[in-house]
């Protein structure tokens, strides 16, 4: 039997909601299941503000998390209560049975249980009170009834435990002995919901492993795996656990991390780095991108090679900084004064945030140009299970070195070449002697501003980046659905297209001819195969979190084909409901031209 359920828990921050969801999904990842799960946090100081842990569990693959969940548990009514319409028909509700004070009236949750979902009410308070002499323990005894009530093995749960605690003895004790007591009063419950958990299904090859983890976490494995040397940042949400991990690791491993005074220091330090040999890197959001602008053209113009992890958050300005949004697309293609072209990427999931924080340094040392990986809050902040390869799938050195030079010859810095990259040697190399600057220059790297130099520079520093689209041992954008012409056509990036293949799929489900595609490769853009794909679409829908449709943008300035724009600015995930009935709407309009055709 396949599994595919959702469960939600829902609190006040210092309930320890998140705390519970790291225990559920590391739980039941550890018995194989493949979990999605996505935390939301309130942008107000802990004891206030709602606090939403949310996983989706499955045997099969699954690419988003859903509209509605199977399993709602509220530790907090007043931020409960507004999601009761999230859970679905014959849904379960857990929540706590009863209150110690004076509630306003429909201030419990039992008021709001809709007569389709089923009430589980717990003395929660009373239990974790008994068993550890403190209520705060309410989130292990929820977390023990769950397991109890859907008959899920104690021992991934106390495993689960166990790795949360392993520092914290007393509080590791306390929390198996609430877990017990959820479970045994579980277990004097009756069961009415149809929520059924299915045995997991292992699918890894040998030598693999398989890790519950975040898209910061992956986007820091990359980094390490290929070979980072030094990394200089600037705290900033969403991308600080970034930094606070590779402060963490790569001590071990010989490398250098440096908290700077802001955002600019940390992009000047990078480039200095990399001119220097370095792997270098940083990471910010989309107000510390801003900053780096200036200093990005740098790393331009004299062919340095850095890495910069940029997590979207809702903006502009500060914006909402616990909130998710694809709108940094045009600050990271376009944002820079000149002709400043560099890579973009943008991962679509946990397993590609680790392979694009990787290759990315491939690229910049290969292309000897800055590289933005562009995430969200929604991918940073989002857990996977991924399955990692025996050995890391990166090349830890791809620099073009000079060969010896013929006697009395100077060294050429910025050769023009057939392929426009040119060889690049690391200061204190001998006989290797060159200058680089932010002005123009010739090929020996002397400031020359004539108009045949600058065309010449120029065409070079744009030519050379194509070379990325055929980069080996990288999906640059990939199809999927039905192949040859179709109805209708989903487009999409970043962390918002497993929202529309999820979409897609029900669309075909239902006999809809259609088919998606990702891009992952915004800098420089796969016209080609893009076209291709537009070119079977009787209809284009593009889908994304931000308010301009900047992919959109983007596409039409390289594709000349009209596109149906599907956007959104929550603040929150997509819902693949909202694009499913797009699709429908495109379908029908796609057969209604057939027809008149």
């Amino acid at each position: 039997m396949a599994t595919d359920i959702q469960i939600s828990i829902v609190g006040s921050a210092g309930d320890g909601t998140i705390a519970a969801g790291e225990i559920l999904r590391g739980a039941l990842a550890g018995m194989g299941y493949k979990v999605i799960s996505f935390d939301v946090y309130p942008p107000e100081i802990r004891g206030f503000g709602k606090c939403i842990a949310r996983m989706r569990i499955t045997t099969e693959q699954a690419y988003s998390l859903k509209h509605k969940s199977d399993v709602m548990i509220s530790l907090d009514d007043s931020h409960a209560i507004p999601h009761a319409n999230e859970v679905r028909e014959c849904g379960a509700v857990i929540y706590e049975q009863g209150s110690i004070v004076r509630l306003p009236e429909g201030g419990h949750m039992s008021a709001h249980v809709g007569p389709g979902q089923l009430p589980y009410p717990v003395p929660i308070r009373e239990l974790s009170e008994k068993s550890t002499g403190a209520n705060r323990s309410r989130n292990i005894v929820v977390l023990g009834f769950l397991a109890g009530l859907l008959r899920l093995p104690a021992e991934a749960f106390q495993k689960a435990i166990a790795k949360k605690f392993k520092r914290k003895a007393a509080a590791a004790e306390a929390s198996e002995a609430a877990f017990r007591a959820g479970q045994d009063f579980a277990a004097q419950t009756f069961k009415l919901d149809d929520v059924v958990f299915g045995p997991a299904v292992s699918t890894v090859v040998a030598g693999a492993t398989v890790e519950m983890i975040s898209g910061n976490a992956a986007i820091v494995r990359g980094a390490l795996d290929a070979g980072i040397d030094t990394f200089f940042g600037y705290p900033i949400t969403p991308a600080t656990s970034i930094m606070e991990r590779l402060a963490a690791e790569m001590p071990k491993r010989g490398g250098r991390l440096l908290q700077t005074e802001d955002e600019i220091s940390a992009i000047s330090a990078v480039v200095g780095a990399g001119f220097a040999g370095a792997r270098a890197a940083t990471s910010t959001s989309g107000p510390g991108l801003s900053l780096m602008a200036e200093m990005l053209g740098m790393g331009v113009i004299g062919e340095v090679p850095g890495v910069v992890f940029v997590s979207q958050r809702g903006g502009p300005s500060t914006g909402m900084p616990t909130k998710t949004e694809q709108s940094d697309l045009h600050m990271a293609v376009y944002g820079g004064h000149g002709d400043a072209p560099r890579i973009v990427i943008a991962p679509t999931n946990v397993d590609g945030c680790y392979r694009c924080g990787g290759k990315a340094f491939e690229m910049a040392e290969a292309y000897q140009t800055p590289v933005i990986v562009l995430i969200d809050l929604y991918l940073s902040n989002r857990y996977e299970t991924v399955v990692f390869p025996s050995r890391p799938p990166f090349e830890t050195d791809v620099n073009r070195k000079p060969g010896k030079l013929a006697a009395g010859a100077q060294y050429k810095r910025f050769a023009l070449t057939a392929d426009h990259i040119s060889p690049r040697a690391i200061p204190g190399e001998k006989g290797n002697m060159h200058v680089v600057t932010g002005l123009e220059h010739n090929e020996l790297g002397r400031p020359n501003d004539s108009a045949e130099m600058h065309e010449a520079m120029s065409r070079k520093r744009h030519e050379k980046l194509k070379a990325a689209l055929r980069h080996p041992d990288f999906t640059h954008y990939k199809r999927f659905g039905d192949e040859g012409p179709v109805d209708v056509g989903v487009i999409s990036w970043g962390s918002n297209f497993g929202e529309c293949l999820e979409a897609m799929l029900k669309a075909r489900g239902e006999g809809i001819r259609c088919a998606a595609m990702k891009v992952v490769m915004l800098s420089p853009f796969p016209t080609h195969g893009v076209t291709a794909f537009l070119a079977d679409c009787m209809e284009v829908l593009v889908p994304e979190l931000n308010y301009q449709g900047q992919f959109a943008n983007l596409l039409q300035a390289h594709v000349a084909k009209p596109v149906t724009r599907l956007n959104r600015v929550s603040g929150e995930p997509m819902k693949v409901e909202d694009i499913l009935d797009e699709i429908r709407r495109l379908a029908g309009r796609s057969k209604s031209a057939q027809k008149a055709a």
